[in-house]
């Protein structure tokens, strides 16, 4: 099996990202920020993850819609 880790990066800060997981055993994704050696996670059940993914499409293509006009 591969073993990789990614993390998405702050746009200006190095020291700052996001990494997302399945907690082990159960239905659930852990969403951590890291900020330098210290972190906060947020623990979303499966339904709650599924509607958070929709909400940053959903964002993302407000994004693409203000720079197409």
């Amino acid at each position: 099996m591969a073993k990789y880790d990614i993390k998405f990066l702050h746009k200006d800060f190095n020291f700052v990202s996001i990494q997302t997981f399945k907690v082990n055993n159960e239905d659930t994704i852990s969403i951590k920020l890291n900020v330098g050696e210290s972190f906060n996670q947020v623990i979303l059940d499966k339904s709650t993850a599924i509607k958070f993914a929709k909400t940053l499409r959903t964002e993302i293509n407000k994004i693409n819609n203000d720079t197409n006009e």
